[in-house]
């Protein structure tokens, strides 16, 4: 499973996790800074990606279903090495989210 990391996160998440979630990417790395959220989605969706992002708006998008898939770092306002320890925590969450047809959003938040 890949995660393509929205740009309000940094783009350093997708090194350091590469070893948990292999093929990660930020939206910098695929050319989607500054894009419309539906193009974030789309690009998603056609490349296997499980977006995730801090942006609520993904909520919206994601009530037509999957693919692609949204983790959502809920009320997030916190530094990247909480984002890597929050991802790193809830990887066996996250990797069985991943693998459920049905869902669409994983809602995940600082403890």
């Amino acid at each position: 499973m890949k995660l393509l990391f929205d740009e309000n996160l940094s783009y350093k998440l997708a090194r350091r996790l590469s070893e948990l979630y292999p093929g990660s990417a930020h939206a910098s790395d695929e050319d989607l800074l500054h894009t419309p959220d539906t193009s974030i989605w789309n690009h998603a969706r056609n490349n296997g990606f499980v977006i995730v992002t801090t942006d609520a708006d993904f909520l919206e998008l994601a009530a037509q279903g999957p693919p692609p898939k949204v983790i959502w770092l809920r009320r997030w306002d916190h530094p990247t090495r909480d984002a890597e320890a929050l991802l790193r925590r809830e990887a066996v969450r996250i990797t069985e989210f991943a693998a459920d047809p049905e869902l669409a959003v994983l809602i995940v938040e600082k403890r």
